[in-house]
This record gives structure tokens, sequence and C-alpha cells, in this order.
């Protein structure tokens, strides 16, 4: 199933043609409001436009450009191709142009341009890049806006949670090397992790190279290999670099071709640590904090020691006060040079972090770490000199607080990048279901086992032949060739019960086989795998904001500098207070004069200010949100579905393979006429055979039931056949004109509908059943009933959403009859009949109109339009391509009750993120004026800089460790006990 996934982000199949193969069917012809008359009128001026949109990264983007498109009068089609960023629109000049299509394509979000000359195709690849040394939603924005800033760049979008950035481009204009420059001006380090180009890309070490010619030699051996697109040397670590297409070439080759090139003295295998990525560089910053932290403590402590304890022990007090020169004390110079190293080399980043913000017109928190920890210093060095020089000057040094600060600061950062690594958890767990072996298969020419050979797991190339045991992980995707056995999916599409695998049957990579060997054959490999897959999907979905995150956005332009004026309003305020008296001498505090305590206040409220929790408080939520969701077989597709969800009241579901099992099964047989079943069948299955129709296959199944002593029966042959979309089909068979089908059909072919055949029917649509007839040479034979049977646990799912307090209505393109039964029996009140593909999208912007936010849950392309037009769209998982790709959120394990899940989820994480704002927000507006001072003439109660320090480092580990309470997230206890497909869910 999960190999559906491929459609979620990336179509490696479809390049070059716009959309080969539909990607969403068309929504309704034309505009509301026009007569049926003027059609033929219409159909004459209908024209045709394409345009380039830029900005789109996944099926989600296509979906609302879709959406918004479509809405607009006069629009027969629209088709959005993400890959090839176009979208191509069919419409009717007399009520929409093209500058309005244009205009309401851009009003989503993104760039559009009208193509006039289709040949003249524009290439946009995305690449994704890691960025190491933001700290906070100012330093994000800084980045983002250079990078939008670079001629070729289409949309580059930065999350500063997985300090990541997705960066659409043209390389026709731009390099991706011109990009890693342009974040590295800004002051940040970028690594390259993906150029976005449709290739696969290994790394090797090679051992044996010592001059440039051999480098020469090897590169051209490697070039010369069929679907090797690009070869980079890195001759100092010995690496080799090779883009290179999946389907030609693979890494077994390229090992190969450079341990035989030359004197075979070369010797390559895969570079160590090349797919350990975001966990690697999160365990570097986690361990580089740490240092920091611990040698900030080495200095801090004796410096803290001297200024806040030792001046309470007589004697170690009398020793640290010994005049030096003048009024200079030993412990004032004890405390300068061992705070000096604290405040330029340990805080060192703060300082390049601040130069390098204000160079590109913006101040993040280092500006303020920078600004409030040289005040501190700087004046305590002012008083140092001043002792030195002066016989009567008597100050006070405050290097306690500037090295307190920088020291309670670095805890903060190394607790809150410990923290922010367990929100992509998610990520890693799916990453790690890839086993790091696999046993190779050599095969003869009849297909017998001539060698086995355990190699690297990423070194598997399409259609090799791999060998599993008995409780191994499945190495790749591919399809079984030889050997039978249960095959445990629940780690990807969560399904519990594990599934049955016999020849012919797929695979899922990462899965786990349970008790028979089994031989597959490869048919997806690296970055093409569905795990991939869905790895890349949970990140872009824990890349793409939230709209909640704008708000955050907008605060963080302003917070720095309104933070900065209000402590130097702070400082100026208490300094001029105290030069005119305008407080009693005796809230000044023994050890200071009027100057420092202002200087003090005006410290404190320029560090507690936390900007790092505002820009944390949505992205870590939504991270650990769509991880769990992921985790629990619902595939959220970013914050704005996320977003949507929490807020749905309406739930439109489809009703065949939603509500129902989508397996018809013939349930009721009744012949009109005096003939053999077994015959009856073989005319009747003759003729269904040729038909793709559910129905059709649930008959013919049901005649094999006559032939079971033949494994695949062959039937008569069928001539002259005729299938009638939505009625049946028509076929001579042994020389008998076979009608199967509906009453109209009948109606149609002039064929009588005897009374008790009437009364068939009726008995059967009032079961929730569909009434089939069967005519042979003019005559009603017989007539079958088939149902499509509820999915377990329908009933109370419906229940548990009424106590939830949103609506369910039913909308199908069923009879009223099956539909007002099945709507019966799982106990919804609205239902809608006999509608078509574009009547469903119009039911659901007609509930939107009125008010709602509404979800619409299916599974076929039938569904697609108003899985789009919907607020959220659901869809389940066994379903098709299109319907998956059209989707705001996946259930993976097709099952009813994860709706649920999936709005309870997004309920519990928004009200997370709600949390975490009112935390973040509430924080800076209480902590600001108590820094400030505003409890101090009531209370005496101040706060010092390295405890205001400490109080904004914990305030980002706290929004941090909140969203992580998330990782907790249990199920709605209605939904323990419900029992879905026979296994009891605990």
């Amino acid at each position: 199933m999960a190999t559906k996934f491929l459609a979620l982000c990336i179509r490696s199949e479809s390049r070059g043609d716009l959309s080969p193969r539909p990607h969403y069917p068309s929504m309704p012809k034309y505009p509301k409001g026009v007569a049926v008359e003027e059609t033929s009128l219409m159909a004459e001026v209908e024209a045709k436009a394409v345009f380039s949109v830029i900005g789109m990264t996944c099926s989600a983007c296509a979906g609302s450009v879709e959406k918004a498109v479509k809405r607009l009068p006069g629009i027969r089609e629209a088709v959005v191709d993400v890959l090839n960023n176009r979208a191509q629109v069919m419409f009717y000049p007399n009520y929409v142009n093209e500058e309005t299509i244009r205009e309401k394509i851009e009003d989503v979000g993104f760039q559009a341009t009208l193509i006039n000359d289709e040949g003249n195709e524009r290439s946009t690849l995305v690449c994704r890049i890691r960025i190491k040394g933001m700290t906070c939603t100012s330093c994000s924005t800084t980045v983002e806006s250079a990078l939008q800033a670079v001629h070729g760049v289409q949309k580059a979008q930065v999350a500063l949670a997985t300090e990541e950035a997705d960066v659409h481009y043209d390389p026709k204009i731009v390099s991706y090397d011109h990009l890693l420059t342009t974040i590295e001006d800004t002051g940040f380090e970028g690594i390259l992790l993906t150029t976005g180009e449709d290739m696969s890309r290994i790394e090797l070490k090679v051992d044996g190279v010592r001059t440039d010619h051999s480098m020469r030699i090897l590169e051209q051996s490697l070039q010369a290999l069929p679907g090797v697109q690009a070869i980079e040397f890195d001759s100092e670590i010995k690496k080799i670099s090779l883009s290179y297409k999946s389907d030609m070439t693979g890494p077994r080759n390229f090992i190969n071709v450079i341990e035989t090139t030359g004197s075979r003295r070369f010797k390559a295998n895969i570079f160590p640590g090349g797919g350990a990525g975001r966990d690697t560089h999160r365990k570097e910053e986690i361990k580089q904090y740490y240092r920091f932290f611990l040698w900030s403590l080495v200095f801090t402590i004796p410096v803290f020691l001297t200024s806040m304890v030792f001046m309470y022990i007589p004697g170690i007090k009398h020793g640290l006060e010994t005049k030096i020169v003048n009024m200079l004390e030993i412990g004032a110079l004890l405390r300068w040079i061992l705070s000096t190293p604290v405040q330029f080399i340990i805080g060192r980043r703060f300082y390049t972090g601040a130069y390098k913000s204000l160079r590109h017109g913006s101040a993040n928190m280092d500006v303020l770490i920078a600004l409030g920890t040289n005040a501190a210093y700087f004046y305590s060095v002012y008083s140092v000199l001043r002792a030195a020089t002066s016989p009567n000057f008597k100050g006070t040094d405050f290097f306690e607080t500037s090295a307190m600060l920088i020291s309670f600061i670095l805890l903060g950062k190394y607790l809150e990048v410990l923290a922010k690594g367990k929100t992509s958890d998610a990520i890693a767990k799916l990453m790690d279901l890839a086993p790091e072996t696999a046993t190779l298969l050599t095969l003869d020419g009849e297909g017998n086992v001539i060698n086995e050979e355990e190699i690297d797991s990423r070194l598997i190339q399409k259609n090799d032949v791999i060998k599993i045991i008995p409780g191994a992980k499945v190495a790749s995707d591919g399809y079984v060739t030889w050997g039978q056995s249960h095959v445990n999916e629940s780690m990807i599409t969560g399904e519990a019960r594990p599934v049955a695998k016999i020849k012919g049957d797929t695979v899922i990579g990462g899965t786990l086989n349970a008790n028979g060997v089994l031989h597959i054959r490869a048919t997806r490999v690296g970055s093409e795998s569905s795990l991939s897959q869905i790895v890349r999907l949970v990140e872009s979905a824990q890349m793409a904001k939230a709209p909640v995150q704008k708000f955050a956005d907008r605060i963080s332009k302003y917070f720095v500098p309104l933070v900065i004026m209000l402590s130097f309003l702070t400082w100026l305020s208490w300094f001029l207070a105290g030069k005119f008296h305008g407080y009693p001498e005796s809230w000044i505090p023994s050890s200071m004069d009027s100057f420092q305590l202002a200087l003090q206040f005006g410290i404190s409220v320029m560090v507690i200010a936390c900007p790092c929790a505002l820009g944390l408080a949505t992205p870590t939520a939504v991270m650990v949100g769509t991880g769990v969701g992921a985790s629990q077989g619902v595939l959220i597709k970013g914050g704005q579905a996320l977003e949507s969800a929490h807020k749905v009241n309406c739930i439109v579901f489809d009703k065949t393979g939603t509500l129902t099992i989508g397996k018809p099964v013939v349930v009721n047989t009744r012949l009109l006429k005096n003939m053999v079943l077994r015959e009856f069948y073989e005319l009747v299955a003759a003729a269904e055979v040729n038909s793709e129709h559910p129905l059709a296959k649930a008959i013919v199944e049901y005649a094999k039931k006559f032939r079971e002593e033949e494994e695949n029966p062959s039937w008569p042959e069928a001539r002259d056949f005729v299938s009638i979309t939505g009625r049946g089909v028509k076929a001579i068979v042994q020389n008998k004109e076979i009608i199967v089908g509906n009453k109209s059909l009948m109606v149609d072919h002039n064929i009588a509908i005897p009374v008790d055949a009437e009364e068939i029917l009726a008995e059967a649509e009032g079961l929730a059943q569909t009434g089939i007839l069967i005519s042979i040479d003019g005559e009603v034979t017989g007539v079958l009933a088939i149902s499509d049977p509820l999915k377990p646990g329908a009933q109370e799912v419906i229940s548990i959403l009424k106590a939830m307090k949103v609506r369910s209505i039913m909308v199908t393109g069923d009879n009223w009859g099956t539909a007002n039964s099945i709507a019966k029996e799982v106990g919804i009140e609205t239902v809608i009949a006999e509608a078509k593909p574009e009547q469903k999208a119009e039911k659901v912007k007609e509930l939107q109109a009125s008010g709602d936010t509404v979800a619409m849950v299916g599974d076929g392309i039938n569904d697609s339009p108003a899985l789009v037009a919907a607020d959220v769209g659901m869809a389940i998982g066994a379903g098709t391509d299109i319907a998956i790709e059209a989707a705001d959120i996946v259930l993976m394990k097709s099952n009813l009750e994860d709706v649920i899940t999936a709005i309870d989820l997004s309920r519990k994480t928004f009200s997370r993120i709600r949390l975490n704002y009112i935390w973040a927000l509430g924080y800076n507006v209480l902590g600001i004026p108590i820094a400030a001072g505003a409890l101090f003439p009531s209370t005496g109660y101040r706060l010092p800089p390295w405890i205001a320090g400490a109080a904004m480092a914990a305030s980002s580990v706290s929004v941090v460790c909140c969203s992580l309470l998330l990782k907790n997230y249990k199920r709605p206890k209605e939904l323990e006990s419900l029992e879905v497909r026979g296994i009891r869910i605990e």
C-alpha cells in the first residue's frame, strides 16, 4: 500500500509534457448560472492558458492553486503539474480572462506567469540546505530574505526548528553553489543536503589515489558509465560524490569500475557517516554547546565565588580587598582576568552572530546578549581602571553579571538543542527502519540461485534479487519472486496484523519478515523507495509553516529594536530619577550608586526579553505533531493542514471504499427462469470478465465458486462486447445475447421487467444492496444482489464524531435507496446520492459558504475534486494515487477511526501551540516590567541581570519541552475498545 506514497511529493516518472497522466479530474464544465442552451455558444469560444507557477513544493500546494482557480466563474478545467511548476486552465473568455486567473494564483501565495510559447519550458529544482548558527526567527527571516533576493530563486523557505532551507531555483540562472555563498554572506554556514535534480546521489571513499593523474583516470572511467550525471572529487578526504540515474546504473557498478581501473590498486566503499545527516549535525551541535558551557563554568564559578560568596568569609574577604594600585583590589583584578575569556572567547559566537545580523539590517537575540554583557563588562572595566588611577574612587564591578549571563545562556542553548533534537525523533525512527545489510542473490538463466553475498543495503540496485530470511527487515521495495511468508508492515502503514505475501505480491522496504524465506526483486531503491518518500513527506510537513506562524514572524521584526529602546528608556528613567532624587536614597544598595542601579535595571530588561520562545512556539509543536501522526498512521502534510483540521465541524464522507470496505460481494441470486445455476453464471461471467467495474469483478469472483476444481477458470468467448458506462455490459456468448446491468439499461433495450424482478430490486435497495438484472435473449432471467459491507466500526466512528460536535454528511454516486440504507445504518442524517464528481465538490463549496469548516474523506478518482475543494482533504491510504495527491491528510491504515485521530491530534497540537504562545508572550509581558523594576518601589525586589538571563534561557527550553509533551499523545479513549478489522486496539 505504501507504494501509493510515491505520489505524495515527487513523481520522478512524469517529466516533460504537462501532466502526462491525469493529475486531478476536471470540475464542472460551465460556470454557475449558465443555462444549458448557452453551452454550444460557449464551447465555440473556449480558451486555454498555461501558467508558470513558482513556489509549489508538493501536491498540497497544487491543490490550493486548483481550489482557488476552480472557484472562479467560467473555469471549465484546471490541471496543475507540481513537478514542472505549471498550471493549464481551460476557461471561457466571456466570464474570465488570463490576468484574473494569474492574479488568483498569486493571491494563493505563488508567483504566476502566463506562458505564451509552450516550447520555452522553465526548469525548476528544489534543493535542501542545512543552515548552522540560527538562533531565532530573526535569523531565519534574514536568510530567507537573502535567498529570495537572488536572481533565479523562485521561492525560499527557511525553518528554524529543523535548521534547514528548501530553495526553489532555476538551474539555468543560478547554481546551488551560489545559494551556499549567499547563506555564508549572511553569516551562517550552509551545507547542501540535496540538489533537487531527478537523480540519485552517493558518496564513496577511495583509497589508493595519490596523484591528480589517478583522479582524472577514475573520473574518465566513471563518466563512461551510462546514467552517470555528475562527479565531484574531494582529494583531501579522498571522497567521490556521484549523481546518477538509478534505472541505468548503481553504486556497485561504480565500486567495480574504481577497483578494476588501472593496476587494481584502488579500493572503494561507502563514505562513512554519509547517511547520518541531520542526526550527526544535531549531535555535533549538542557537543559544542556542552563543551562551551563547561569551559564557561571553569571561569565563571571563581568569578561568582569571589564576588558573591568569599565576600562573607572574613579571612578570604580581607585578602581579596587588598589594594594593589591606588584603590584597585586583588578581587576586582581576578574577576577581570577570569571573565575576559568568557566574554570574548567563549562568548565570541554572540559577537559574530550580532555583527552578521546587524550587517544585513536586522537584529536578533545575539544583539541583545552582546549589548547586555558588553554594558556590564565594559562598565566594570571602566570601574577597575578608574580605581587603579584614582586614590579615592571606590566603585563596584559587574564582571559576575556578564560571565554568569553568558554561562546561563549557553546552558539554555544546550538544553534547547537537546530538546529540539527530540522533536524530530519520528524521522530518525523512520530512517532507522532500513536494514544495514542485505543478502544479494546471483541467479543463472533458469532462475536458480548460484551465489549469495552480504552487501551494504545502500549498494542495492534496481532489479537486484534479495533474500529475506525470517526475522529480517525487507531491504528494498520490490515484489516477491519466490517463497511465501507474513510481513509485519505496522512500522510503515500502522496495520497491526501481519500481511500474507506470496509470489507476485509487493513488499515495502523497512518492514519485518515474520516466518518464511522470501526472494524479492528490487523495484525502487534509495531516494525512490516508499520509506524515503514518507520521510520526505514528513520533512516537508515539518518545513511548511502553519498560518499562525506568521504572527510570530510579524512580531520578530520589531521585537529586538523595541526591547533595546525599552532597555535604554529603563536605564534613563532610573538614572534621571536618581539624579534628581525622584526616589529615596535608601532604595540604592550599599554597594552601588544610582547610575549602577539604573544600569542593572537596563541590562536586566535587555537580557530577559526572548524572541526565541516566540519563534519556536509553532514549528516545534508542528514537528512533534506531524511526527506523532506519522507513527499513528496519519500523514499530515504540514502546518496548514494541521491548523485547518482543528477547526473542522463538518465531515463529508464518500460511501464506497470509505464508509464501506470497497470490495462488493454477491450476497443473493434469484433466477426467474428454469436453468442450472452453474450455466447461468457461466454466461454472466463470460460477459462481465471483460469489464473493469468493481461490481463486474464481484460477479466473476462469485462465479469461480462453481468451478472450484480449476485454479484460473477460462470462460466462454464473448463477442461484440460493449460496456455502457454507469449502466452495465452486453455481449454475445454461445450465440445468446447477454445483457447485465441496471433497470435503465433494460428499458433502453426494450426489455420488459417482470413484477417479481421489480420487487426483488426494491427489497435489495431496502437492504443497502445493489440490484443487477440479467437478460438472456431479450428476457430477464435473473436478479443478483450485490452488497458492499460497512467497514467495522463505521457506526461507532460517526457516533464519536457527533460527540466531538462534528456533523457527518454522506455524498455518493450510488442510488438513493442504497445510500439511505447505508446512512441509516451508520447514523448519518444528511445524504446526497447519485452525485457526480463535480457535484460532490459543489456540495463542499455550499457547506463552506454557509460558514462550515469542511473535511472531505474519500478514496477514489471521483473524490479528488471534492478533496481539493474541502478545507481539509483526507484520503484513505488504500485509495488511488490521485486521491492521495489531492488530500491534505493521508490515512495510511484505511481505517475510519483515524479520521477521529487526525482531528483530535490537530486539536491537541493547536492547543499546544496556543499554550506556547501564551507562555512566550506572557513571559515577555510579565518579565520585562519586573526586570525594569516595576516591583522594586513596593517590595524592594529587583531582578539581577544574571537571573534575568537564566529566565530568558529557561523560556526557550520550556516552550520546546511543552511541545515535546505531545509525544505522549494518546488516541481518544472512545477508540480504545473499538474493533477494527477484527483486531482489538489496546
